[in-house]
């Protein structure tokens, strides 16, 4: 075989193995999503509201915050998140991971009607907070 084609098959073999990571669908970062969990699902509990919320978020995971098949796509819950949070630099600080899920929770679901049930309030119904597009799991 010449230099060319073998060239060619590595090139194309690289190109394929790049698109097929690129192509994955949207993650929620562990510690954020930990803490999500450990704020609002309660495991142990015997409530049914309580396990089937349990079982929305786990089904949802990443689709908590996110929708569709990139991880730059969010739902209005995500979106609000990411204005306070910085993957890098705040995915070990637990606190402040805390702190903005408890200051994102008093925000209004729909930001164009102040009136819309807050995050939080989603959250206490047992439905996601990031609405319906997040209960389909798109991604």
């Amino acid at each position: 075989m010449s230099k060319k084609v073998i060239l060619c098959c590595c090139f194309v073999a690289a190109l394929a193995f790049v698109l097929t990571v690129a192509v994955q669908p949207a993650h929620a970062i562990k510690p954020f999503s930990d803490e999500f969990s450990a704020k609002y699902v309660k495991q142990d509990s015997k409530e049914k509201k309580d396990q089937d919320f349990a079982k929305l978020v786990a089904e949802a995971k990443c689709n908590v915050c996110h929708t569709g098949k990139s991880k730059k796509d969010r739902n209005p819950y995500g979106v609000e998140l990411a204005k306070l949070l910085d993957k890098a630099t705040d995915k070990d600080n637990k606190e402040k991971i805390q702190d903005v899920l408890s200051k994102v929770e008093k925000l209004p679901s729909d930001a164009k009607d102040k009136k819309s049930p807050t995050f939080g309030d989603l959250i206490k119904a047992g439905k996601l907070p990031g609405g319906e597009s997040a209960e389909k799991k798109e991604g």
